[in-house]
């Protein structure tokens, strides 16, 4: 591995770490701040099994920049008070990356979310599975997610989302 795929590596990996952070600490913003200011920004979750028989259904669907901003919103503001609140643990590891062009990448990393709810203090799994992440470099030599598609191992969840995975 030369000098530059270790740089490279350790900028992906800050950038899913600060993606892991920022869910575990219930961080809206910083989450939208994780991904380009493109219109063309996007964030899906459904399972693994969907995927592989084409089918777009999913937990989430936020086809561009708007509706990430949006779920933003109902988390920060709409939905407040209205579901039993849990926290999450984010574990994520890069396996691999590929340049698409000068800018962008494909990145392919594994990861598992622990979720407990604020009123029982038991703690399960949420979800396991991969991110497929398309990211791209700003001017200022900083990483921000193009788009995710978090695929989870398992079609039934134990609990409703609310947070992105």
């Amino acid at each position: 591995m030369t000098q530059t795929d270790i740089s490279l590596e350790a900028a992906l990996n800050a950038l899913l770490l600060a993606d892991a952070r920022a869910l575990d600490g219930k961080d809206m913003l910083g989450w939208l701040g994780n991904y380009a200011e493109e219109e063309a920004a996007s964030y899906y979750c459904r399972s693994a099994e969907n995927s592989e028989h084409g089918l777009e259904i999913g937990f989430m669907y936020d086809d561009c920049r708007s509706r990430l901003e949006d779920r933003v919103t109902f988390v920060n503001d709409i939905w407040v008070g209205t579901f039993q609140d849990y926290r999450t643990r984010h574990f994520v590891q890069l396996t691999s990356f590929d340049r698409i062009d000068a800018t962008t990448l494909g990145m392919r990393s594994n990861f598992s979310v622990f979720m407990t709810p604020t009123d029982s203090g038991i703690t399960q799994v949420l979800a396991a599975g991969q991110y497929l992440d398309t990211v791209r470099q700003g001017k200022n030599g900083e990483f921000k997610l193009l788009s995710r598609r978090a695929e989870l191992d398992t079609s039934v969840l134990p609990r409703y989302l609310v947070y992105p995975i």
